[in-house]
């Protein structure tokens, strides 16, 4: 999987939205490219563009917690993906823009929101 921090997509999205989109004229629907678009508007991925094994996002989530997570093991399930990160080549040529937060300092940040967050409850 490709875990990204919030951070990172809020910086991705506020970026593309000055990055007013236009038709491609040359377009031609007979052999359609999908990095361009007779329409106004484009789609990018955000994402960390790094896959990380899941069992090293729940030790990073353990670690962060300080305490071992109860896992139930189970093979793969119809529909799971072996390995998928994003492509952000085309967010980078049109923004300059890379997410990079490490998983861990991620999680570590998302743990601590979430602690200050719930801290009443």
């Amino acid at each position: 999987r490709d875990f990204t921090y919030i951070d990172d997509i809020v910086e991705g999205v506020v970026r593309v939205l000055d990055k007013t989109a236009t038709a491609d004229a040359a377009f031609d629907t007979a052999q359609p490219d999908a990095a361009t678009s007779y329409a106004p508007f484009r789609v990018y991925n955000i994402g960390n563009h790094e896959p990380v094994e899941l069992m090293a996002f729940i030790g990073a989530i353990e670690n962060s917690l300080g305490k071992e997570a109860v896992k139930n093991m189970l093979p793969m399930q119809d529909g799971d993906v072996v390995a998928t990160y994003a492509d952000i080549e085309d967010l980078r040529q049109a923004v300059g823009f890379s997410p990079a937060t490490p998983l861990k300092e991620g999680v570590e940040k998302f743990v601590a929101w979430h602690r200050d967050y719930y801290k009443d409850q």
